[in-house]
């Protein structure tokens, strides 16, 4: 479990590591801040595009020679990246190891639900989930002062170092011999990831992931705006949020297994809509009380991991044979609901100002919830054909 937690890790760290060392790189490659941020958009959207594509084209090759293979990948294009002197090559290297991400990070929680106790399924998806808010709370930050302190180009050997620490790992703990039950013809794989439970489960994780990014994306001008916090305050208020994060991942795989997906996705998406409540009551209020508005935004970040474990758990469960395409699929729509957040929060912030965020994050979590009623609906009929 430790080592696919560590593998989770490294891929998501990966994706936003080099965001603190932009201008450097920028400087050094000879292109504007613009142009390099846009190497965290490509990587994100090829996750997003090849995941469920590799996830079907590579179900039937067995795990441990999908990691080695993907993961030796992820390697040479950090160490290419760490050594090119073209942006466009640079550009090339990170769509690279994005597709290696691809291939990996779905199998991963798959390869982990498909070898948990039953009863357990909910907390062993959220050990491996760790790795991903770890990669916020730490792996970004660490990959920053790596940068900052001897060049952009360390961060990238460092995370080829840590793919390769992971990788050795992965050849001493992995079965060298794992049975396979064969990937359903193609149609099939489709007819199952097209029921109603299913697809309508996937788009509830998207309209969750763009409206708590959304609001994370823009926390900062929303504290500037409601409380008297300064850059300190800000840093505490992510921190919390990261700290909140790891922990809301653990106690909701425990609800998962305690109480199931659907109980468990309820209790935090109505928490998450309380909580937007509450920030936009905060804002009516300005200046709000720092500490109310911290505690509310903590436990807001708390929720929003919360509900990761029910969701691929219950896609696991549901798919079937084809959970770890579904859980691809899964990965594509949160990787969307990232950049649609972004770009959705940015244009309600110029449009409409910040007091809008609390309430249209609060809008999308409540569709949410209706997309799993149906979802819900939809599980008790039972499938033909």
């Amino acid at each position: 479990m430790f080592t696919l937690l560590a593998a989770a890790f490294v891929l998501y760290t990966d994706d936003y590591v080099i965001a603190g060392v932009l201008p450097e790189l920028a400087a050094d490659l000879e292109v504007n801040e613009g142009q390099a941020g846009q190497l965290i958009t490509v990587f994100s959207l090829s996750v997003a595009i090849a995941a469920p594509v590799t996830a079907v084209v590579l179900a039937d090759v067995p795990r441990r020679r999908l990691f080695t293979t993907a993961l030796l990948v992820f390697i040479a294009a950090n160490i290419g990246a760490a050594t090119t002197e073209s942006f466009a090559v640079l550009t090339t290297l990170r769509v690279a190891a994005a597709l290696a991400a691809a291939a990996m990070t779905p199998a991963l929680f798959a390869f982990t639900a498909r070898h948990a106790p039953p009863q357990k399924v909910g907390r062993y998806i959220a050990i491996v989930s760790l790795g991903v808010t770890g990669s916020i709370a730490a792996g970004v930050p660490f990959g920053t002062w790596i940068g900052g302190t001897l060049g952009w180009r360390a961060t990238f050997a460092t995370m080829a170092l840590a793919g390769t620490l992971v990788l050795i790992l992965l050849l001493d703990t992995l079965p060298r011999c794992e049975e396979t039950d064969g990937a359903p013809r193609l149609a099939d794989q489709f007819r199952i990831l097209l029921r109603a439970q299913i697809s309508l489960g996937l788009l509830a994780n998207c309209l969750l992931m763009t409206g708590s990014m959304m609001m994370l994306t823009y926390l900062a001008p929303y504290l500037s705006a409601t409380t008297t916090a300064g850059i300190e305050q800000r840093a505490l208020a992510f921190s919390l949020s990261g700290i909140a994060g790891i922990a809301g991942i653990w106690l909701g795989g425990i609800a998962t297994d305690r109480l199931g997906a659907d109980r468990t996705l309820l209790i935090g998406i109505g928490t998450i809509v309380a909580a937007m409540v509450v920030l936009w009551v905060l804002w009516t209020a300005r200046p709000a009380p720092l500490p109310l508005v911290l505690v509310t935004a903590t436990l807001w970040g708390g929720m929003a991991f919360w509900n990761s474990p029910a969701i691929q758990a219950r896609l696991h469960h549901l798919a079937g044979p084809v959970s770890g395409q579904a859980l691809a699929l899964n990965t594509s729509g949160t990787y969307l609901g990232v950049s649609i957040g972004a770009a959705t929060g940015g244009t309600i912030l110029t449009t409409a100002g910040v007091s809008a965020l609390p309430l249209t994050a609060a809008g999308f979590a409540i569709a949410a919830l209706l997309v799993l009623t149906l979802a819900r609906s939809a599980t008790r009929i039972p499938a033909t054909g």
